[in-house]
């Protein structure tokens, strides 16, 4: 029986992210062979955990995917069953009793903004709370990380579990296992003209990150030639994004999102979609610096520098059949109460 002096209440909080450049390259086996480069920003679009103790039951809901799961103990949370990254967690730190777990996320998912490794991390967080454990950063970021990748074989890099656990603008090295985590300072009048000049646009085309990510290491694993370089000109992209960012150069930094891109669409035949090229070229038309899309691609979302205010082209991206969200860059990484 728990005192009642103790809280049965529990939350957890932790941001999405906008990977600016090198991502792919986080991901087994390139991350391992040949070492990776990412470079992300934290925004303040977030995912949420509540854990609420009681109750004979384990209900675990996903607000975010409308799916619910109910058991009478934690036999039930089996691998490769239903919402696999909240069982997975749960398999991995354990709560005593019956319990509600509830989830959401602002934004939707198979948005490419890193959704699952925010909730990954949050999950961990609201865990770890109720059993009276502390971690650190780096701790957050690699449970998760083991949690989603290993625990629930969802296949992925590092660079969003990071983003979520620490917040801010990162140059993140992998060369696995070991991450290397660089802040990257921006000047505050900078941060605030690329903050202004950005546009978030959500395709309403969700993408399932997992088959794209399966193909492509298996073609860099056959030694296909176009695809390791791609991943190469991605490490290199990420490298010079940092200069970039730390330079407040913005002009560099539309180009090198647009050179990303390039390099992304190499990868796999799927990663730009007939949505996504409507997309960018209204963007285009709009007066864009450049773009990529968001996350391993195929779907999802695409982010664009715009030379001016990015909300006077709003309307010319609505009119592709995108929907805007907004933006707000996020120095705080997970929180947990």
């Amino acid at each position: 029986m728990r005192r009642r002096d103790l809280p049965t209440t529990f939350h957890a909080t932790a941001p999405l992210r906008l990977d600016f450049a090198g991502g792919w390259t986080d991901v087994a086996p390139f991350s391992a062979r040949e070492g990776g480069v990412v470079v992300n920003g934290a925004i303040a679009l977030r995912a949420h955990v509540e854990l609420h103790l009681g109750g004979t039951l384990l209900r675990l809901v996903s607000e975010e995917l409308g799916e619910t799961l109910e058991c009478a103990n934690s036999g039930g949370l089996v691998p490769h069953g239903k919402l696999p990254l909240l069982t997975a967690a749960l398999r991995r730190f354990p709560v005593l009793g019956g319990f509600t777990l509830t989830t959401r996320c602002d934004a939707p998912p198979g948005s490419g903004l890193g959704s699952s490794g925010a909730l990954g991390v949050a999950l961990v967080g609201v865990l770890t709370r109720a059993r009276q454990e502390v971690l650190n950063g780096a701790e957050f970021a690699d449970h998760a990380w083991q949690v989603e990748t290993i625990e629930a074989e969802l296949p992925g890099g590092k660079q969003d579990q990071y983003g979520a656990a620490l917040g801010g603008f990162h140059r993140f090295s992998f060369r696995d296992p070991d991450v290397g985590v660089e802040p990257v300072t921006l000047d505050p009048a900078f941060a605030a003209a690329l903050e202004h000049q950005t546009l978030i646009c959500y395709t309403n085309k969700s993408r399932v990150s997992g088959d794209t990510i399966s193909r492509v290491m298996g073609a860099y694993e056959r030694g296909d030639t176009k695809v390791t370089g791609a991943l190469r000109g991605l490490k290199d992209t990420g490298n010079a994004m940092a200069e970039a960012l730390r330079a407040g150069d913005l002009a560099r930094v539309g180009t090198l999102l647009s050179e990303n891109w390039q390099h992304q669409q190499v990868l796999d035949p799927g990663m730009r979609t007939t949505e996504m090229g409507q997309l960018e070229a209204a963007a285009t038309k709009a007066g864009a610096l450049g773009g990529k899309a968001a996350g391993a691609g195929a779907g999802g979302c695409m982010f664009f520098l715009m030379r001016g205010d990015a909300r006077e082209a709003a309307n010319a991206v609505a009119s592709a059949g995108a929907r805007v969200l907004p933006l707000s860059w996020a120095p705080e990484g997970v929180r947990t109460w």
